[in-house]
């Protein structure tokens, strides 16, 4: 296998890989949080307490992975566009 067909088969399965980790999980661990939702912070005494709310991720520690954001995007601007007359089918 000559090695531009053995790139273009690793993209596409990393590409398969990461479409099918979308579909089954679309929410991610928050970045910034960590998926905790909320900063660490320690006290005078070195103990660890919970800190602010995590602004990113709005509390909850999950994000919307980027692939299922485009997909999401793509799937409204299709229904959009493809919408039947009257409304019903």
């Amino acid at each position: 296998m000559t090695p531009v067909v053995l790139a273009i088969a690793c993209l596409i399965v990393i590409t398969l890989s990461y479409g099918g980790l979308c579909a089954v999980s679309p929410f991610g661990d928050c970045r910034r949080c960590r998926g905790m939702g909320h900063a660490l912070k320690t006290d005078r005494k070195g103990r660890i307490k919970r800190g602010k709310d995590c602004r990113r991720c709005k509390a909850t520690g999950k994000r919307i992975r980027t692939g299922r954001w485009l997909y999401n995007r793509w799937a409204r601007i299709y229904r959009a566009g493809t919408d039947t007359p009257g409304g019903t089918r």
